[in-house]
């Protein structure tokens, strides 16, 4: 490697954010670098969203042929080889990063392996796995560094066996009792996903319900199509501390309605959510503004000091990797380009792949109701859906939020099979402003899980055809 000329647009992190901005910037005729010290695909790529996808497939099919009798199937003892199934998610991540690559490198962008560093100038230089240390310089620097997972102020944190979910999709072995400190997406996901393996789990959350973020009605009908799986979570539950030097032997005390309690397993994964990658940035220095290590930027996503620019877990606004690379179209299309709009984060999706899934965009009924006077819902459930019944899926509906007045779709949110793909109808209607009406009146094919959508959108309208109306 050696000294760069100058570039248009220098890239720190090569996640969905950071390589996404390489790609356009470089098709808008801008000269790019794009810095990485690991792999191309960042977290999602490498240790979240993809590998875990895979996981959560294996655990879907593995649920249907132990239960193959429902569909007239007869099959003997399935079971997960977990060796295979860790092999075969290296090779998924392989090959998307070898496809990244190639983009990269035919859009023209010169990728620097090693760390960047950041000086209190605004300089920037690479350190190389070699221990060689170049400059990079550009005229504008983009930070795409993503974010870590948060390390709870719990006693015990560093024994052995205590996993982060980086470390969860690196075993070899699965544990026969695993406790999931979190009961956020990340916890949530992996709970279903080793619940299907055969593992004990166990989930202790802090607050009063499980994946907090999304509508309180889909997180109470989501607990007990939980449980009954054999899924434990104790919502309410205040970890106080984890013992025990013994490879997989583990006990966790934790408060719970005032009383302490503990648990004894093999593993345990510290799922509590993730916070910005900054902490070695001289941000004060750079005059770059922040909260809580999540970097302020404007609309266009340029920081406090014009010369960089911020996207993807970074910002912290929505720790989502298509946030990310969307936000990234935002910064390089306006810096480079004739502009783009500001991102619209009331009407980004998002998905929960426990089994079932949960999806949702828009306001939860909690959060429209205190922005707006009158709030109503529509519901359809999956189980008078045709679709749902033919195919034994009949768990979770679909429920819209909307304004009474004009009839504004406020929120979509899907508990049940399909929902991940059948958000982004939602997310339509919301970025285009559209009405429950408008949604209604679309003719969706049948048999079609989609039709739910439609149904539930007859149900506000007051003339839904397969159920009574309410």
């Amino acid at each position: 490697m050696s000294q760069s000329n100058g570039f248009d647009l220098a890239i720190v992190g090569a996640g969905p954010g950071g390589y996404t901005a390489a790609i356009r910037a470089a098709q808008l005729g801008a000269s790019v670098a794009l810095i990485e010290k690991e792999g191309l695909g960042g977290t999602c790529l490498q240790w979240g969203c993809i590998p875990t996808k895979k996981m959560a497939k294996t655990a879907e099919l593995l649920e249907n042929m132990q239960e193959a009798e429902r569909f007239a199937l007869e099959t003997e003892d399935p079971r997960v080889d977990l060796p295979g199934l860790m092999a075969q998610k290296d090779d998924v991540v392989k090959t998307l990063q070898e496809g990244v690559t190639s983009l990269l490198d035919g859009h023209g962008v010169v990728r620097y392996q090693g760390e960047a560093h950041i000086e209190e100038d605004g300089s920037v230089a690479v350190e190389a796995d070699e221990g060689e240390s170049f400059p990079v310089k550009s005229e504008r620097v983009l930070l795409a560094v993503g974010s870590k997972p948060a390390m709870p102020p719990i006693p015990g944190t560093d024994l052995e066996g205590i996993l982060t979910s980086r470390d969860l999709l690196t075993i070899d072995e699965l544990p026969e009792s695993l406790l999931i400190i979190g009961g956020g997406v990340i916890g949530m996901e992996f709970a279903s996903i080793f619940n299907s393996f055969g593992t004990q789990v166990t989930v202790l959350e802090m607050l009063p319900k499980i994946l907090p973020p999304i509508d309180d009605e889909l997180a109470r009908r989501l607990g007990p199509l939980l449980r009954r799986k054999g899924i434990t979570s104790v919502t309410g539950a205040t970890v106080t501390k984890i013992e025990g030097d013994v490879p997989r032997e583990k006990r966790i005390t934790y408060e719970h309605r005032g009383r302490e309690k503990s648990i004894q397993v093999e593993r345990v994964l510290l799922a509590t959510g993730r916070v910005p990658n900054t902490k070695d940035i001289p941000l004060d220095a750079l005059g770059i503004e922040h909260e809580n290590g999540a970097i302020c930027v404007n609309e266009q996503m340029v920081t406090t000091n014009p010369r960089f620019l911020a996207v993807g877990d970074a910002v912290g606004r929505m720790m989502l990797a298509h946030v990310a690379s969307a936000e990234a179209l935002v910064a390089v299309e306006n810096l480079f380009g004739s502009g783009r709009p500001p991102l619209n984060y009331h009407a980004v999706p998002s998905a929960v792949f426990t089994l079932p899934p949960v999806a949702s965009v828009g306001q939860t009924e909690v959060q429209a109701k205190e922005d707006h006077e009158h709030v109503a819902t529509a519901k359809f459930p999956f189980a008078a859906l045709g679709k749902a019944v033919a195919v034994d899926q009949t768990d979770g509906l679909v429920k819209i939020i909307y304004d009474e007045e004009d009839g504004k779709i406020l929120g979509l949110h899907i508990l049940g099979a399909e929902a991940p793909e059948l958000i982004h109808e939602g997310a339509l209607a919301i970025q285009h402003g559209l009405s429950l009406s408008q949604l209604g009146h679309t003719v969706h094919a049948h048999p079609t899980f989609s039709e739910a959508i439609m149904e539930a959108a007859h149900m506000g309208l007051g003339g839904p055809i397969h159920v009574m109306p309410r």
